[in-house]
Order: structure tokens, then C-alpha cells, then sequence
């Protein structure tokens, strides 16, 4: 099977992403109260959607918990890691596909990557609701979604929107990635 160079730019970077997953949270020195207010595990998956496309940014949101949990045992596999997984692979397809079928300008970013946050952190919930009940918690109330979703994560929501777009644009520069098309005035 013959590889081309943008299928091995593509394993090579989300590769690093998904060490990148692993590595970042180390941060916040494994203080889960600080990891969940900043979320530095979805820097690189969304990276990777920006990057590398749906496919391999879904892949390593898919891995990324689970491996981090075999390694560390953060986050705790049931019932965060498992919503965490569907989560993350949100974030890499929502960022991939909208990122592409955009004109890439620096407010394409902005809407990709807070489209994938959206609907990342919807899913997320759902995902949590369904495994909280499989392992016999407490039903997962929208109050209580809201809260650790949006007002727990602010932090991190914030520190998403400053620091990705920069870096896409810094990559767009480098030409690491597709910079904006021309629309005809």
C-alpha cells in the first residue's frame, strides 16, 4: 500500500497530538479540580481536527482518555474517560469537517472550533448520563451538566478560544496547513 506525504504528515502529527494528550494534563499535577477547569486534554485533539481532519482527530479523541488512564489512571475510566472519549471525538470530527467545508479565515476557526465545543460538551453529557446510570450513580441532572460543563470549565473554555486560533493562524503562516481562499470582490 503506497503512502502518500499527506498521510504521513498526518499519522506523524496526530501521533504527537495524542502524546500531547497524555503529556499536557501533567500541568495541573494531576489535581482534578484544576484539570477539569482547564481541559488541556482537548488542546491537541482539537489541534488535531484543525490539522489532520475528522478522521485521525476523532481516532485520538477516541484514544487519548483511555490510554492517559491506563498510563496514570486519570481521569478515572467510568464514568468520566468513557464520556470523555465521545467528547473528544467530537471535538476532532466538529473541528475537521467544518474547517475544511469553511473558507479557513481566522473567523472560520472561531466558528469550528466553538461549534465542536458545543456540541462536544452536549455530547459529553449524554455520554455521562448513559454510563452514570450503567455504573449505578445518581442521575446526572441538566443543572448539574451545566454547571461542570460551562461554568466549571470557563477557565479552559477561554483558554480554547485565545490559544487554538492563534496557533491555526501561526500554522497557516507556516504553511503547515491550508491558509484562507481568496473570495472573488
Amino acid at each position: 500500500m503506497k503512502k502518500n506525504k499527506s498521510d504521513v504528515k498526518n499519522l506523524t502529527t496526530s501521533a504527537i497530538c495524542l502524546a500531547l494528550c497524555l503529556v499536557l494534563p501533567l500541568l495541573t499535577g494531576q489535581n482534578r479540580e484544576l484539570g477539569s477547569m482547564l481541559c488541556l486534554m482537548h488542546i491537541p485533539v482539537l489541534l488535531c481536527g484543525f490539522v489532520c481532519g475528522p478522521l485521525y482527530a476523532a481516532i485520538v479523541g477516541l484514544i487519548a482518555p483511555v490510554l492517559r488512564f491506563m498510563l496514570f489512571g486519570m481521569p478515572p475510566i467510568m464514568p468520566f474517560g468513557v464520556a470523555m472519549c465521545f467528547e473528544l471525538a467530537v471535538y476532532g470530527i466538529v473541528t475537521g469537517i467544518m474547517f475544511r467545508l469553511l473558507t479557513k479565515r481566522p473567523r472560520d476557526i472561531y466558528i469550528s472550533l466553538v461549534s465542536a465545543m458545543l456540541l462536544g460538551r452536549i455530547v459529553y453529557g449524554l455520554a455521562f448520563m448513559r454510563t452514570i446510570g450503567i455504573h449505578g450513580g445518581e442521575p446526572y441532572a441538566l443543572g448539574a451538566f451545566m454547571t461542570d460543563a460551562f461554568v466549571r470549565a470557563a477557565p479552559g473554555i477561554a483558554l480554547h478560544i485565545v490559544l487554538i486560533p492563534v496557533i491555526v493562524i501561526a500554522l497557516q503562516k507556516a504553511r503547515f496547513i491550508p491558509k484562507p481562499e481568496k473570495i472573488a470582490e
